[in-house]
């Protein structure tokens, strides 16, 4: 026993990976044990299998008269934290003590601000099989996975190629970025940066941007700066390493 803690104090989190009925029960009972909670699902939202179910067997209730409380109290537990469109891409460590990195994926669609409403559902142009009802019916490339789920907000599917990143030569991807750029995320910017780029300070000098000449933010007001802001991540990286002294700068970034 450690000093100065007491034997049913609770330390660390749990993760827990899947949020189908399973998943939900497991993280309603450690979360109610006292444990912070995360649970993670690969999908826009939580409910799994059972929530495109009718009946359930044997007893032939209905799965969503089961399946609801428990979405409502997933959503509104204090020790639970949600992360949907999660995988898991490594785990290190030991039983009791392990480091899990997870890849989330955009939703496109901020979850604080969307108010489940539909509205933006009515005025999409785009149809898509509904694979939430086994490709029977469709649904719109902006959507909601079913109508109680649950976090209760939109998604967007996207898919093809962006007309910024067809245009770059290097194929570069430079909504995630710019995004974490938004959110002054710098050193997770500069790291999503070198997925597709290793010399971003380089081609945020040099680089004549046809990116920006494609950018459908201009039909608006004006393309999104993406060369500058490829310039600044990279500088600001170099800076900071350079400041805490960590390693040869030279030897580690380009300039």
């Amino acid at each position: 026993m450690v000093e100065g803690r007491t034997s049913n104090e609770k330390i660390g989190a749990v993760l827990v990976v899947g949020g189908g009925i399973g998943g939900m029960q497991a993280a309603l009972d450690l979360a109610e044990a006292g444990f912070k909670v995360y649970l993670a699902d690969e999908k826009t939202a939580i409910g799994g299998v059972m929530a495109q179910l009718d009946k359930t067997f044997p007893t032939n209730d209905c799965s969503m008269c089961i399946l609801s409380p428990k979405l409502v109290e997933c959503g509104r537990h204090l020790n639970i934290e949600i992360i949907t469109g999660a995988t898991v891409e490594r785990v290190e460590g030991e039983p009791g003590n392990f480091t899990v990195t997870i890849r989330q994926h955009p939703r496109f669609v901020e979850l604080d601000k969307c108010t489940g409403c539909g509205d933006c559902a009515a005025k999409c142009p785009i149809e898509l099989p509904d694979e939430f009802n086994a490709g029977l019916s469709t649904r719109k490339a902006i959507y909601k996975l079913y109508p109680q789920a649950t976090p209760n907000a939109f998604a967007i599917e996207k898919a093809g190629t962006a007309p910024c990143r067809d245009a770059c030569p290097a194929h570069q991807r430079a909504q995630g970025y710019i995004a974490l750029i938004k959110e002054r995320r710098f050193e997770d910017a500069y790291r999503v940066i070198r997925e597709d780029n290793p010399f971003p300070a380089i081609c945020g000098r040099i680089c004549n941007h046809p990116c920006e000449e494609k950018c459908t933010r201009g039909k608006l007001d004006a393309p999104v700066a993406i060369r500058a802001l490829k310039r600044f991540v990279a500088d600001w990286m170099y800076q900071r390493i350079g400041e805490s002294g960590i390693g040869d700068r030279s030897s580690r970034f380009e300039i």
